[in-house]
């Protein structure tokens, strides 16, 4: 059900409004403040051009763009006391909607965090998340420390935000599946080599979780010749694509989905009912299930001694090779990766 793109909702359903945000260039805070305002303005003309909606999801770097220019310098980190987050939060609870919005957030204690927020629409912060997977060797911020959380959300929905590269690893769809989301939102700032990847993630997270997927990425120059995706896409809980954008920049792609459906498939499935059966293996022949982890991988995970056949093999382990110093040591405050890229 995507009622006409979200035109036909009914009382049940949360309908979405995916921003396909042109990138923004970004080279001072006073950039990063006037593209703050310009998010601002976004969702206030789509809440008040489409009143149905419930949410309005922005891109992964909607406020800092992808320039590592930029990323080198402190000055255009946020804080999520700062005056942009208080600009978001005031939106959101000026227009009744909710909104979901990505900042690069300022660490003392080392390189930035790619963090996430979700607003409600009140102005409260329901969700605030750290991205757990930078995306290595490009990226400089540091992995995330807070885990994934997950929030009550509007119309029975129970929300989780995966931040771009934590949305190709399935246990990080799976984690806040677990946790109990039923609308796995994700941000991203991807170019088009990425797409096909984007696809089969966005649908599989979906299937894997019994969940409903709603994902999208920056769009338009930056003035590298290769241009982010836009890509908006929403799956159902059978992992099929419901709505889809293309690569126009700012097009808000809408849809409405009915959260209690996914609810509802994790109740009454038997077969592919995946998340359930992970942990009650066999339970036609055996009462309740195995419940043991036969996953070599997870126990090591578990106990800091994860390491694949071809560890020493594996050629690029540092940012180097994307202009990037050495990597901070364990117990140190300097972020030394970023310094490398000043010349420091």
């Amino acid at each position: 059900m995507t009622g006409l793109g979200g035109l036909n909702p009914s009382p049940t359903s949360l309908t979405l409004g995916l921003v396909q945000q042109q990138v923004p260039l970004i080279t001072s805070l006073d950039d990063v403040d006037a593209t703050t305002d310009r998010v601002c303005r976004q969702l206030r003309e789509a809440k008040a051009g489409f009143a149905a909606l419930d949410l309005v999801v922005f891109p992964e770097y909607s406020l800092h763009g992808l320039r590592k220019s930029s990323w080198a310098s402190d000055e255009v980190m946020c804080d999520m006391d700062g005056p942009q987050v208080e600009r978001l939060r005031d939106a959101c609870r000026e227009s009744t909607v909710w909104g979901c919005f990505s900042i690069m957030e300022r660490n003392p204690g080392g390189a930035p965090f790619n963090s996430g927020i979700i607003v409600d629409d009140q102005g409260g912060i329901a969700l605030y998340v750290r991205k757990l997977h930078p995306w290595t060797p490009k990226e400089p911020w540091e992995p995330g420390d807070i885990g994934l959380p997950v929030c009550p959300g509007p119309k029975g929905s129970v929300l989780s935000l995966l931040i771009c590269h934590d949305g190709m690893f399935p246990e990080v769809a799976r984690e806040a599946s677990y946790r109990g989301a039923n609308v796995l939102l994700r941000t991203a700032g991807y170019k088009f080599p990425l797409r096909q990847s984007w696809r089969i993630t966005n649908e599989a997270n979906a299937f894997h979780n019994l969940a409903y997927t709603a994902s999208v990425c920056l769009a338009g120059e930056d003035g590298n010749g290769i241009p982010s995706m836009g890509e908006a896409m929403v799956c159902d809980y059978e992992g099929t694509i419901i709505e889809r954008g293309d690569s126009t920049p700012d097009r808000v792609v809408t849809v409405s989905i009915e959260p209690a459906r996914a609810d509802a498939a994790r109740r009454e499935w038997g077969v592919e009912n995946n998340i359930y059966q992970l942990g009650h293996r066999g339970y036609t022949a055996l009462d309740g299930g195995a419940r043991d982890c036969p996953y070599t991988y997870v126990r090591d995970l578990a106990d800091g001694t994860y390491r694949v056949p071809w560890e020493d093999e594996v050629r690029i382990v540092d940012g180097s090779s994307e202009g990037y110093g050495p990597p901070r040591r364990d117990g140190s405050p300097i972020d030394t990766a970023r310094a490398g890229m000043r010349g420091e």
